[in-house]
C-alpha cells in the first residue's frame, strides 16, 4: 500500500523523503521490521519506540512515523532519505498515528460494520458477548472482541488483551468483514482509549456500565480513570447512540461532551430502560422492564432470565436497550432483505441465553453445597457479587465462604478493600494467590490482611496455594452453604514470575466434587 495513502486522516507536523513508497506493513515493534515495512515509534510505558528507530532502520524499514525526528541515523550522504527511498512522518502523536494508520492499511473495516463499543469497570464481558450472542440467535452474522474470547460468527479466536492493539484489532475487524459481518461488539478498556488503540474506528454506539476502583497502578487517579472512559463517549459520532448507567454517579458525566444521541438505563429511577427485579434465586430472576425512548410510547415487559444479581440485571437492561436501538437503526434503514427486529424477540432470546464463561458461572455439588466462579477482582464487583449471593441465602439460612485473591504487579489499593469485603460479607473468607506474576505472594496478602482488624482476622484464613484453598473452602461447606471463587473467572492459568501454568477455578472444584 502507497505511503500517501496510509496517511489519509492524519494531519502530519513535517515530512522528510518520499512519501510515494509502497509499504509493505506496518510495525511498532523495530524487532518484527522487515525491508519494505512502516515502522511506527510509539511512547510506552516501559519502552519508547523512538529509541529503536535505528534498529527499525537496519532491519529494512522504509519509513518511519515518529513524533520527533531528532537524532535519526540518517545524516551520512549515502542515506536512504537522500537517495528517495526513504520517508519521515513527524506526528503529534505517533500512538494516535498508528490507529488511524491501521485502519487505512486493513480498508477501514469499522465503516463495513455496525460497530458498538462497551466500556466502564464491571460488565464489560458480560454485555458485549450478550450483545453478541443474541443477534447471532437474531440471524446475523456478527463478531466478538472480548477479554475471554474474540469470534468471527462461530469462529472462535484467542483473546490476548480485553482490547488488542491497533494492528490486530482491524486485522481481526477486516476479518469480520470479509466474513460478511454486519455487526461487532467489543469491550473497550479505559487503556486501550488512553494509548488510541481504537483511534480511527467508527462506532454507531458506546454503552457506559459502571465505574469503581480499579487500574490505579496505571493511571493513578480515578480521575484519570474516568476521563479515560469519557474519551470514548466524546469522540463518538452524531449518528452514534450512547447509553449510559444512570444510577451511577458518573453515568451522566460520561456523556457531558458526546455528540452520540443519548439514552439512559437503571435499576433506580426514570430512564429510557428501566428494570426492576420481581423474583430471584440461584437459578435466575424474573425482571419487568420498561422502555420509554424518545421514538416510542412506553411499554413494559416481563422476561425470566437464567442470570442472577442486580449486577446482571444491569447488564440484562443494558444488552436490552443497545438491542432496541440498533433493531431501531436496522428497521428505519430499508434495506431490502433485512430482518425486522422487536422487543418481544429480543426478550424470547435473552431469556434463553446463559452466563458467560467464569461470570457467576453455578456448580451444583451433589454434597449439598453450591460452588461459584466468579471474575469478580475489584472491590465493587466482590461486593456486588457477595450481596446477591447473601440476599438468596436469606431464604435458605445458608453461609456463605469466600475465596479470594489479588492479582500482583496490580493496583496494591484494592487488596485491603478487597479482604475487608469478603471478610464482612462471608461467614469464611479465605484468603489466597490469584496471579502473583513478579510480586511474593505473602507480600500481597499482608497487603490484604492490612485492612482487617483483630475480629476480621478470626474469619479469616490465609492459604498461599489457590487449589489448597478452594479445597478448604469445599471441606468446610455444608449443606446449602455457597462457596465463592473470585478473582479469576474464565482464566485457565495462573501467572507466577513470568510463566503461566494451568489453572483453572471451575476444574479445581469439579475434581474436588468428584473426589
Amino acid at each position: 500500500m502507497n505511503l500517501i495513502d496510509l496517511l489519509k486522516g492524519i494531519t502530519p507536523k513535517e515530512i522528510l523523503g518520499n512519501t510515494d513508497i509502497e509499504i509493505n506493513n506496518i510495525q511498532f515493534d523495530s524487532r518484527k521490521v522487515q525491508r519494505g515495512d512502516m515502522f511506527v515509534a510509539t511512547r510506552g510505558t516501559a519502552v519508547d519506540g523512538h529509541d529503536f528507530i535505528a534498529v527499525a532502520i537496519e532491519n529494512g524499514a522504509a519509513a518511519i512515523v515518529c513524533e520527533s525526528q531528532l537524532n535519526l541515523p540518517l545524516s551520512d550522504s549515502a542515506s536512504p532519505i537522500e537517495c528517495g527511498m526513504f520517508g519521515i512522518v513527524v506526528v503529534e502523536n505517533s500512538a494516535e498515528a498508528l490507529g488511524i494508520i491501521a485502519c487505512n492499511f486493513y480498508g477501514n473495516p469499522s465503516q463495513k460494520l455496525k460497530l458498538v463499543g462497551v466500556t466502564g469497570t464491571n460488565g464489560k464481558t458480560t454485555i458485549a458477548t450478550l450483545l453478541y450472542k443474541l443477534f447471532r440467535e437474531l440471524g446475523y452474522r456478527a463478531g466478538l472482541l472480548s477479554t475471554v474470547c474474540n469470534y468471527v460468527n462461530d469462529e472462535a479466536i484467542e483473546a490476548t488483551h480485553t482490547t488488542p492493539d491497533p494492528l490486530e484489532l482491524n486485522s481481526l475487524l477486516a476479518k469480520m468483514a470479509a466474513a460478511g459481518c454486519q455487526y461487532a461488539f467489543m469491550e473497550v478498556s479505559s487503556h486501550a482509549v488512553e494509548q488510541r488503540r481504537i483511534a480511527g474506528l467508527e462506532f454507531v454506539g458506546g454503552i457506559f456500565t459502571n465505574l469503581t476502583q480499579d487500574h490505579l497502578d496505571y493511571h493513578k487517579t480515578m480521575e484519570n480513570y474516568r476521563d479515560a472512559k469519557k474519551m470514548f463517549f466524546d469522540n463518538l459520532p452524531k449518528t452514534a447512540f450512547a447509553i449510559t448507567n444512570i444510577d451511577d454517579k458518573n453515568g451522566e458525566f460520561m456523556l457531558q461532551n458526546t455528540r452520540a444521541q443519548k439514552f439512559t438505563y437503571s435499576l433506580q429511577t426514570m430512564a429510557d430502560f428501566r428494570t426492576r427485579i420481581l423474583e430471584h434465586d440461584f437459578n435466575g430472576m424474573l425482571l419487568s422492564i420498561n422502555t420509554n425512548i424518545k421514538t416510542q410510547n412506553a411499554e413494559q415487559y416481563e422476561v425470566y432470565t437464567n442470570f442472577v444479581g442486580r449486577f446482571n440485571a444491569y447488564n440484562l437492561t443494558a444488552v436490552f436497550g443497545a438491542a432496541m436501538l440498533l433493531a431501531q437503526k436496522q428497521n428505519d434503514s430499508h434495506c431490502g432483505q433485512q430482518l425486522q427486529i422487536g422487543a418481544s424477540e429480543i426478550l424470547r432470546i435473552l431469556s434463553m441465553l446463559k452466563s458467560v464463561s467464569g461470570r457467576f458461572e453455578t456448580i451444583r455439588a451433589p454434597q449439598g453445597f453450591t460452588a461459584i466462579v466468579d471474575y469478580a477482582h475489584t472491590p465493587d464487583a466482590l461486593t456486588n457479587v457477595i450481596s446477591t449471593i447473601n440476599d438468596i441465602l436469606q431464604q435458605t439460612n445458608g453461609r456463605l465462604i469466600t475465596v479470594v485473591g489479588c492479582g500482583g504487579n496490580r493496583d496494591k489499593g484494592k487488596r485491603p478493600i478487597m479482604a475487608r469485603e469478603a471478610v464482612e460479607g462471608s461467614w469464611k473468607a479465605i484468603l489466597t494467590s490469584d496471579n502473583p506474576r513478579k510480586e511474593d505472594p505473602q507480600e500481597i496478602l499482608n497487603d490484604m490482611l492490612a485492612g482487617l482488624d483483630d475480629e476480621q482476622k478470626r474469619k479469616s484464613l490465609t492459604i498461599i496455594d489457590r487449589s489448597q484453598a478452594i479445597k478448604t473452602a469445599c471441606s468446610l461447606a455444608q449443606k446449602g452453604d455457597v462457596v465463592l471463587i473470585a478473582g479469576k473467572g474464565h482464566e485457565n492459568y495462573q501467572i507466577i514470575g513470568e510463566i503461566k501454568h494451568h489453572f483453572d477455578d471451575k476444574e479445581e472444584v469439579l475434581e474436588i466434587i468428584k473426589k
